[in-house]
């Protein structure tokens, strides 16, 4: 006799694709650098220039959510798989971007496209390997931050603990990252002190709205009729 399939929760599995998609996009969109207007006028307060952040931040801050959205309503447990088997997608995006780097360009590309998709595909290794150690280490950080204070707290205060959870994950993400990528290359302490800004400020900003919109999301869909 055939065992029966477990059924997956409809939340955690449109959650998983979403997260997977995050995943990826992050490192495409930390090539740019964006200002982030009134952010720009902490920077002298800190004594640090014109404050800038990675674009991939927006990406990275999802992830942050979906993951203490799963850790919400399926438990730190499940979560922390999530954040496991994202290493997947990010692995294997890397890997496509070093082939399709090294494969020639036809000869009909127009050369400014051609000359900034090799600059964009092009990362050094210490980039890549800084972002994979940074991936890993902050999301598991932030489920387990937010599964502790949930284990305090019980289910209230939601937008305190995924903001708290954000923060500190941010933090040690954005230390982890620099100092693998860039370490030795230029320093990096003005670098690490303006993204710690921008990116503190930006999950206390973003995250605590965002996560009740995820989950309650994620509890219609668990509600919705098959």
């Amino acid at each position: 006799m055939d065992t029966p399939a477990r059924a997956v929760p409809r939340s955690l599995f449109a959650f998983s694709i979403f997260y997977g998609g995050m995943v990826c996009i992050a490192g495409v969109l930390g090539n740019k650098q964006v200002a982030l207007g009134p952010l720009s006028a902490l920077g002298p307060v800190f004594g640090v220039g014109p404050l800038a952040v990675e674009a991939g931040i927006f990406a990275f801050l999802l992830l942050v959510v979906v993951s203490s959205a799963v850790a919400e309503l399926h438990g730190g447990k499940t979560a922390n798989r999530l954040v496991l088997f994202g290493f997947v997608p990010l692995i294997v995006s890397i890997l496509l971007s070093w082939i399709v780097h090294l494969l020639p360009a036809s000869p009909d590309m127009q050369p400014a496209n051609r000359d900034a998709i090799q600059l964009i595909l092009g990362a050094t290794w210490r980039i890549w390997f800084g972002g994979i150690v940074a991936y890993g280490i902050s999301q598991t950080l932030n489920v387990t931050i937010f599964s502790w204070l949930k284990g305090r707290e019980g289910a209230s205060l939601l937008w305190l603990r995924a903001g708290i959870a954000s923060m500190l994950s941010q933090i040690v993400d954005t230390f982890l990252f620099a100092t693998i990528a860039f370490y030795g290359v230029f320093p990096i302490g003005e670098l690490l002190i303006g993204q710690m800004i921008a990116k503190v400020t930006l999950s206390a900003l973003l995250v605590p709205p965002l996560i009740y919109l995820f989950v309650a999301l994620g509890r219609r869909l668990d509600r919705a009729p098959l």
